[in-house]
């Protein structure tokens, strides 16, 4: 499975800014091949592995920063809206509905992994109920990256009190992965 550079730039971004300080640490915790990844020019354009520039780089940033807890993974994600998100996103975000960076969304992170099919399945004013149906290497830290952006992502575009959890997982052998977010 493949993840593409849009998706793996975030990352090294947030060690350098979030931990500055043990950013070699980090680096030097990683395999040669996520290494070489993670220190080169990420290419926005270009595929990488999913396991060794995604899934290693996370796990290694939740164990040496956040003692473990997988809920780095969130944070992570929540950065990367932040740094996906700017500009004239960032406006566009905040004019447009919820509903709309919601749809967008689903559209986008389906072409961010591949194989990957995420569908919106049903939509309120105050929340979404999105389905990931199709993902070669399901992964606890990737689905919380995208929770984490998804949470962000509502938050900058007006939302408040957004509350995302995962009701089905492809992790856990289920068919799927259910997201619901919840927001005001």
């Amino acid at each position: 499975m493949e993840v593409k550079g849009t998706a793996v730039r975030s990352t090294p971004l947030f060690v350098r800014q979030r931990f500055s300080s043990r950013f070699d640490e980090w680096a030097d915790s990683l395999s040669a091949e996520a290494r070489k990844v993670m220190l080169a020019r990420i290419s926005t354009s270009a595929w990488f592995p999913l396991q060794t520039a995604m899934i290693e780089p996370t796990q290694k940033i939740c164990d040496l920063f956040f003692e473990g807890d997988s809920a780095g993974a969130l944070e992570i994600g929540r950065f990367s809206a932040d740094y996906s998100l700017w500009g004239l996103y960032r406006l566009f975000i905040k004019i447009g509905s919820p509903s709309f960076l919601i749809k967008r969304a689903t559209s986008v992170f389906s072409t961010y992994y591949r194989p990957c099919k995420m569908i919106l399945v049903e939509q309120t004013p105050l929340s979404a109920l999105v389905r990931i149906t199709e993902f070669a290497e399901p992964n606890e830290l990737v689905e919380l990256r995208i929770i984490g952006w998804m949470e962000r992502a509502l938050k900058i575009s007006g939302c408040s009190d957004v509350q995302t959890k995962i009701t089905k997982s492809l992790t856990r052998g289920e068919d799927c992965t259910e997201i619901v977010a919840q927001w005001r």
